[in-house]
This record gives structure tokens, sequence and C-alpha cells, in this order.
């Protein structure tokens, strides 16, 4: 078996530009779109939506890795590092807190060098503990010429090799390759192109023992943020991945097998870009209803605990919480007595923000009156 990187003319990537151009221009016409809705949004409603955003994108790019995270301890760790208020919300661990900060400095800081340096404080931020799961890993480093690295699956005995990476000893040098093909890049090639390249490039290098497809998806983001001009998402590339997850390694796999062509793999990336961006419209759309639902009642007399509980609601969708909300979720968000809290949820029914479920009695259950 050749991998791409074994071909003669590796580290240098070749696409056929034909049938990609089409697959571009509706793309952009998507991000044209979104972007225009997003501009319709104050500053207030532009950080609701991209802390929504930015916890969908931690949730899903460890989904892709097969870790589930906890939404709330997730959207707990955004909204503080976003400066949102965090009432109710459970603590973040601090590989939450450390992937957060990945993302956000890949975006929000899209225009500083990327360096061996940057790159290895990202990996090690995604494992503070120094350990994957039970097993103790390299942190903040490249793996060694003794860590071997291939991606496999079935059990023991029985495994398929999907493919090995380069040599550890190689990596150091292919990594100084990589960086110098970053900077040259930039503004040389298509921004949307350079983002699907980055990300194949990184992860057939795969320069770490853990957390490579995570931080070659921080890349992503990066030239993606430095295509568009703007530190802010607004919509998640993983979330979309995940959702295309078999179709993704599929690709990925065969894409770094052979030759040098990446044809294959751009014409899905850019395909699965625009899908991502044209599902970000119905988030943006959810950031607006929850705009005017409070301009709505704007006039209307509510306590603070009472807004923060209606937030809450608000923030978990139009489903609201999983059983609607109770009087003993609202003590434990609020820390109030249940005698409070049943008259502050009847306060929130009376002035028209809540409705009752159907349910009376000891099951009785409330949700936003949209």
């Amino acid at each position: 078996m050749t991998y791409i990187w074994q071909a003669k003319n590796w580290p240098h990537l070749t696409w056929n530009s034909e049938p990609l151009l089409p697959l571009i221009s509706t793309a952009r016409l998507a991000q044209g779109r979104l972007l225009t809705k997003v501009s319709s949004l104050g500053f207030k409603l532009t950080r609701e939506a991209r802390a929504d955003i930015l916890t969908e994108e931690v949730v899903t790019t460890s989904a892709i890795e097969g870790e589930r995270l906890n939404r709330e301890s997730v959207r707990s760790s955004v909204a503080r590092h976003l400066g949102l208020p965090v009432a109710g919300l459970p603590p973040a661990n601090r590989s939450v807190d450390g992937l957060v900060e990945v993302l956000l400095d890949a975006t929000q800081h899209y225009d500083k060098p990327l360096t061996a340096a940057r790159i290895k404080r990202w990996q090690a931020a995604l494992f503070p503990t120094g350990q994957s799961g039970l097993r103790r890993i390299r942190t903040g480093t490249w793996r060694g010429p003794e860590d071997p690295m291939q991606v496999v699956s079935g059990a023991m005995g029985r495994e398929r090799v999907h493919y090995e990476a380069p040599p550890g000893n190689r990596v150091e040098k292919e990594m100084r390759q990589f960086l110098a093909w970053w900077k040259a890049s930039r503004g040389k090639e298509d921004g949307l192109l350079r983002s699907g390249l980055a990300h194949v490039y990184f992860v057939t290098i795969h320069p770490f023992e853990d957390g490579n497809g995570r931080i070659a998806r921080a890349l992503t983001d990066m030239a993606l943020a430095e295509d568009e001009q703007l530190s802010t998402r607004y919509y998640s590339l993983s979330s979309q991945i995940m959702e295309e997850r078999d179709h993704y390694y599929t690709v990925l796999e065969e894409s770094q097998k052979g030759n040098t062509d990446v044809t294959k793999w751009l014409t899905w990336y850019v395909g699965c870009y625009g899908r991502a961006v044209n599902k970000a419209e119905t988030l943006i759309a959810d950031v607006l209803a929850k705009a005017e639902f409070w301009q709505h009642y704007r006039q209307t007399g509510i306590n603070e605990r009472q807004r923060k509980v209606v937030n809450r609601l608000l923030d978990a969708g139009r489903g609201g919480f999983q059983g609607g909300l109770t009087t003993r979720k609202y003590v434990s968000l609020t820390t109030v007595s249940r005698a409070t809290a049943f008259r502050e949820i009847s306060e929130l029914v009376g002035k028209g923000l809540l409705r009752q479920n159907p349910a009376k009695g000891r099951s009785a259950s409330y949700d936003v009156n949209w």
C-alpha cells in the first residue's frame, strides 16, 4: 500500500479545478446569504449566536472522535469565555475549557502567525492531565521516532489498517514544511480550498499521539476565519462533518492513498461547507426569534431570576427542557424555595411568557409561550 506522503511529489497536493468551480460558487452564495442575515443582528444578539455556534462546534468536533461531552458544561465554558450569563449552568472541566480556548484562539487570532509552539500549546490544552482516557500520552510535543501512528478498526487480532502516518522521525521536517506552506499559501489559494487543503495536509502528517482531528478542524476554522476576515463563526463545520461522519472518513482514507491528487476530498469538503452554512441560517433565525420574543415582552415586569429561567428555556430551543420546566428544576436553577418557585412560575404563566403543558398536579410542567 502506497500512502500519499510516500508519493514522489509529496507534499505538493494537486487537484482538478473544473468540478470544484461550480461548488465553490454555490458555497460562496450561501456564505453571502448567511452574512447578510448576520448583519441584521445587534452586538448582544451576535454574542448569543456566537455562543450557540461555538457550543455546537465544541460538542461535535469531540463527537467525531467518539467523545461525548455534556452540552450544558460546554455551554457554561463558552458563556464564561464570551462574557454571557452562566447562572444555573454546571461548571466545565479543564479539558472542555481547553478545547473552547483552542477554537477561540484559532478564530479570534486568525491573523497571528501559526507556529509549531502555538499548535503544540493547542494540543496540550486538549489533554490538561496528560492522559487520553486511561492512556498516558505525550502532550505539547510531536510524537517521537518510537511512536508509530496507525488508524485502525476492528477487534484485536482482526484489525484493519485504514491509514499509516509518516514515521515519527519525519514529523519535525513535515511540520516545518506544513507551516511554510500555510504562510506561503495565504492570499494565493482560494480561501475555501486552502482550508480544505490544510485539513487533509495536517491529518496526513498526524504529528501528535492524540488530538490530531480536533486540531485539524481548528486549523480549518482558522483558515476560514482568515478567508472571511471575521473572527466570529456563524456556522459549525464540525456539526455538518458529524452528520456525514462515515463519508468524511471514507473520503479522507481514499485521499490519503496513492498519489497526491486530492480532488475527491476537496469536492466533498466544499460541498460539506456549503451544507454547514445553509444549516446555520436556521440557527440565526432562532436567535432572531428569541430577540422578537423579548421585544414582545419588553414592558412586562419580571425579576432577574425569572428572566434567567426563561432565557434558559429559550436557549434550549423551541422544545424547551426535556419534559418541560418544573418547580423542581426552577428551584435547582435559582436556589429559591419551592413555594417561591411555584409563585414565580405562576406569574410567568399569568403574564403570558410561559404556558402550562397538558399534565397537571405533580406532573405539571411548563414551556415557553412562543
